[in-house]
């Protein structure tokens, strides 16, 4: 059986440099303020994260209404301190990238780009799922400043 598999790239303006940015996504107490959409909770004892090629990069996302639990168990592939990170998903096998640019005046632009996406990952509730953390995350990051 072939699945339909196909690649999602999402692009945003965040506050901030890339460093702080990049740092969000490493640093466990950081990392639980924006991951997953509106909605759902990251518990902070569920976060594994080592910042290195080879590493892990595992978190459980909790729907808030109904408890059910969605974990992540993935393996950095790719990094490099400010600017990028790649990993793969143990179950499903999808890349994920996130890139990240130095826009000058304070501003990131970040690039995640997926591959080897499951269809139930691509829909328009997928998308909105990501800009909703994305949204969270650009909250957060406006805090901090």
């Amino acid at each position: 059986m072939t699945e339909n598999l196909g690649e999602l790239t999402i692009t945003r303006e965040l506050p901030g440099g890339p460093a702080a940015a990049f740092e969000a996504y490493f640093e466990p107490e950081q990392f639980v303020r924006f991951w997953g959409p509106v909605g759902t909770h990251v518990p902070l004892e569920t976060v594994t994260i080592e910042a290195r090629e080879g590493g892990r990069y595992d978190s459980t996302m909790v729907l808030d209404e109904t408890g059910e639990r969605y974990p992540l168990k993935a393996e950095i592939t790719g990094i490099r301190a400010g600017e990028f990170f790649a990993m793969v998903e143990e179950n499903t096998g999808m890349r994920s990238t996130l890139t990240f640019t130095d826009l000058g005046e304070g501003r990131t632009r970040v690039v995640l780009h997926q591959t080897g996406v499951p269809e139930m990952y691509r829909g328009p509730e997928a998308e909105a799922g990501l800009n909703s953390s994305f949204d969270r995350l650009v909250e957060h990051l406006a805090g901090r400043n």
